[in-house]
C-alpha cells in the first residue's frame, strides 16, 4: 500500500485561558456555561484520537472548576476519548484541577502548576470609617448573616467557619487530584496539598505532570508528524462585542485590576 493513501490521524483541540469564573462585568473568565458547548464539540469529531486542552489559568471559582472538570471528564467516557492537557504559562489552582481532567498532563519547564489550596481574602475598614465620620448600620435577621462584614470587629467564630468551609474544599481538590494522578504523584518530603506552586520542571519531579512539551510537539510524536489538529475556538458574539465595546472606562479598570490580582500572585 503506497504511504499516499494512509489516512491522517485527527485530534481534537481547545483552550482555556483566563481567570475561572465570573470576572468582570460582561463575564470575561473561563465559565462552564460558556464553555460547555465548545468541549462537547471537541469531544463530538467521531474520527479524533484524542482531544487535546492547552489551558492558561491561574485558578479562580471552585464550583466552576469542578463543573468543568467533571463534564470533560464525563465527555471523555462517554465519547472514549483519551484527553491529554497541555499548560502554557499557568495551570493554578483551580487551572490545575481542570487539568487534572486529562489522562496525561504536559506543560512548559517555565510553567507554573499546582497551588493546590483555598484562599479567602478581604479588607477590614472599620478604623477608616470611624476616621472619617461615617456610621456602620447593619439590620439583620439570622445572627450569621453579617459573617465577616469589613466595616465591622472580625468574630473568632466566624473565622472558624469560614476556615472550616475551607477544609471542607480543600480536600475535595485533594481527593479530585489523587483520584486524577493516583500511583504518579512522588509523594515525598515535599508537601504538594499545601498551595505551593512550582516550575514545571518540578512538577515533573513530583508527578503533578507526565512531561515536558508544547501542545504541537507532543501531539505530533505521538499521532505522527502529518497529524491534523482540529482546533476549536469560543466565538464572541455580536452581542457580547457590542456590550464589551460600551463597558466604561471605570467598568472596565476594575475588571482588569480583578483578573490581574488574581495572575500577579504567579508572578504573571
Amino acid at each position: 500500500m503506497f504511504s499516499f493513501f494512509k489516512k491522517k490521524k485527527i485530534v481534537s483541540h481547545l483552550r482555556l485561558t483566563g481567570v475561572i469564573g465570573n470576572v468582570g462585568k460582561f463575564k470575561q473568565g473561563i465559565e462552564y456555561s460558556s464553555q460547555e458547548e465548545i468541549i462537547k464539540k471537541a469531544f463530538s469529531v467521531k474520527k479524533a484520537e484524542a482531544v487535546a486542552i492547552s489551558i492558561n489559568s491561574p485558578g479562580g471559582s471552585p464550583v466552576q472548576s469542578h463543573l468543568i472538570y467533571n463534564f470533560i471528564r464525563e465527555q471523555s467516557k462517554k465519547n472514549k476519548k483519551k484527553v491529554l492537557v497541555f499548560a502554557e504559562d499557568v495551570a493554578a489552582s483551580g487551572g490545575y484541577l481542570i487539568a487534572c481532567a486529562g489522562d496525561e498532563i504536559y506543560a512548559n519547564a517555565s510553567s507554573i502548576i499546582g497551588s493546590i489550596g483555598v484562599i479567602y481574602s478581604s479588607f477590614g475598614f472599620k478604623d477608616l470609617i470611624q476616621k472619617i465620620g461615617v456610621q456602620r448600620r447593619v439590620y439583620t435577621a439570622g445572627k450569621n448573616k453579617s459573617t465577616l462584614d469589613p466595616f465591622l470587629d472580625e468574630k473568632e467564630e466566624d473565622i472558624q467557619r469560614l476556615k472550616n468551609i475551607q477544609l471542607e474544599l480543600h480536600q475535595e481538590f485533594i481527593n479530585v487530584v489523587e483520584e486524577s494522578r493516583s500511583t504518579k504523584l512522588n509523594k515525598t518530603d515535599v508537601e504538594l496539598f499545601s498551595g505551593e506552586f512550582w516550575s514545571g520542571k518540578t512538577s515533573l519531579k513530583l508527578g503533578l505532570i507526565d512531561g515536558i512539551g508544547n501542545a504541537e510537539q507532543i501531539l505530533r510524536e505521538k499521532f505522527g508528524e502529518d497529524v491534523e489538529i482540529k482546533k476549536f475556538e469560543k466565538s464572541k458574539g455580536w452581542l457580547a462585542k457590542k456590550l464589551s465595546s460600551s463597558e466604561d472606562h471605570a467598568d472596565k479598570l476594575i475588571s482588569v485590576l480583578e483578573e490581574r490580582s488574581i495572575w500577579q500572585k504567579y508572578g504573571f
